[in-house]
């Protein structure tokens, strides 16, 4: 069998085409609980947009012009919001206790992306290139190095920070969320508790 049967075979059994397009969602997806995650992808969009473009420009484009400038408030702005949703996003879903019925792998994977995503912001706070930067880049070190990982990751070092921020992790972090949303995809929105409890 090759590789092109294995993969249709794979999708085929794991995500048919009702689950990966679906046209009906169930009705307690209504509740704003379940927009956390959405706006989660929607903040993520905008920073790897607005990311690329300051990447593609330089910093002397996103300090020194007025374009340049609203681009780099975009991407710190979308960084907030990203946050934001994401702790509510994970605390609302802790709450629902979305692990049962089987779903840990869910829950396992999206919390190994907020972990990536924290790591993420750090760097992205050390490749600020300020005066900000270079403060938190020498206050994180004695963290990093208390850490025990100071060989592995030197906060000064800016073309380690940039190679982490830029390419690593934001891939580690999308790699993470597609498989995040295929399962949530594969096996539906978690159903709330109180609903879980009538049908039982």
């Amino acid at each position: 069998m090759n590789l092109t049967r294995r993969a249709q075979s794979f999708l085929t059994d794991n995500l048919p085409l009702e689950d990966a397009l679906p046209t009906q969602m169930p009705v307690y997806v209504n509740s704003i609980v379940y927009l956390f995650g959405v706006t989660v992808l929607s903040a993520l969009v905008a920073l790897i947009a607005t990311g690329a473009a300051m990447c593609l420009f330089g910093p002397g484009w996103y300090h020194g012009s007025r374009v340049g400038h609203f681009v780099n408030s975009l991407h710190f702005w979308s960084v907030q919001v990203f946050f934001a949703a994401l702790v509510l996003h994970m605390v609302s879903k802790y709450m629902m206790a979305a692990w049962r019925d089987g779903r840990w792998k869910t829950w396992v994977v999206g919390a190994l992306a907020l972990g990536v995503a924290v790591f993420t912001g750090l760097t992205g706070f050390l490749s600020q290139t300020n005066w900000d930067s270079q403060w938190i880049a020498v206050q994180a070190k004695d963290a990093i190095n208390a850490l025990g990982v100071g060989a592995f990751f030197d906060t000064m070092n800016t073309g380690q920070v940039l190679t982490l921020h830029i390419v690593v992790l934001p891939l580690l972090l999308v790699l993470l969320v597609g498989v995040h949303l295929f399962f949530i995809r594969r096996e539906g929105p978690v159903k709330p508790l109180e609903r879980l409890g009538r049908h039982e």
